[in-house]
Parts: structure tokens; sequence; C-alpha cells
């Protein structure tokens, strides 16, 4: 594969009795052995990075992205060209954190919200399905013991999230 993919991905948290809970799903891929991971995916040309997860959000899971919790704001601006030059607009926002691929089958590049969605679960997404809720607990234990029970980039942004950088615990 030539190129870099850019992607936007979810960190959908909930609040229940048991804590802040953290939805993953199994990707649905021959290739990737049934593991876990975080709903998202890749950005078409030009879309908006708040479009497309919540595009890959609905996609996938079904549910509808309904706040982004890290979000201080954002800012789409006109930019003002010199004479002659094609216009061009730009999207200014602030994800929880953003990740790259340094090494691997896939070079990417992405950025990673927390947030919160309502709907209904669908039981099969595009690429995705056993869709679950697991408590902030259960992922730092799973990461911990079973660590391939994710794929790659769900480890490393679940190690991010659980060391502080943005998890409630």
């Amino acid at each position: 594969m030539s190129g870099m993919y850019v992607n936007s991905r979810a960190i959908i948290e909930r609040e229940t009795a048991r804590g802040t809970e953290v939805l993953v799903q199994v990707r649905d891929r021959p290739d990737d052995g049934g593991a876990l991971e975080l709903p998202g995916g890749t950005l078409g040309e030009y879309e908006p990075v708040l479009d497309g997860l919540a595009r890959e959000v609905r996609e996938e899971t079904g549910l509808r992205v309904t706040e982004i919790l890290d979000s201080t704001g954002r800012l789409v601006w006109p930019a003002v060209q010199q004479s002659g030059a094609e216009d061009a607009e730009y999207e200014c926002l602030r994800p929880a954190f953003v990740y790259q691929t340094l090494h691997g089958p896939i070079d990417s590049i992405g950025f990673f919200f927390r947030c919160r969605a309502a709907g209904v679960l669908t039981e099969r997404g595009d690429l995705a399905s056993g869709h679950r809720w697991l408590s902030v607990s259960e992922l730092r234990r799973l990461l911990g013991e079973q660590p391939q029970a994710f794929t790659g980039l769900s480890q490393a942004a679940l190690a991010f999230y659980l060391q502080g950088a943005g998890s409630p615990e």
C-alpha cells in the first residue's frame, strides 16, 4: 500500500453505576483475527474531521455522536489569498490526542476524540461487530494481560488514554 491515510477515531464514553465505560468493537476483517478496536476510520478528501468522526461512528456502530468532550472550540477559516491564488478554507480544532504510525503496514496519522453518543448499537456495522462497553478498569486489565486482544492502533491509543492523558480515572 502506498500513500498516507488520515483518520478520525472515537473513544466513546458513557457513565454508569460502574463508572466510565468505553465502547469497543471487533474489527470484522479476516486478517484482523477478531481483534478489538475503537471506532473510526479514514477521512474522505476534504471531509471535515468532525463530520468524518460522526460518519464513521454511525457506519460502524449505528450511534450518533452527541458531544465532543475535549473540544475547546472549532474554527473554520476562509483564507484570504494573494491575488491569483485559489480560495482555501481551513478547519482548526483540538482533538483529545493525535497518533502517527512510525513503522508498520499502513502509513497513517489520525485524531482521537473523546465523545458521547446516543442511539441503538447495531449488531453489525461497516467492518465492525461485537460492540460492547468495557469499564475503564476492565480496559486497563485487558490491555495489561492480553494486549493482543486489541488491534495495534487501539493498543497504543488505549495505553495513552489510560495513562491519564484523557481518561477520567
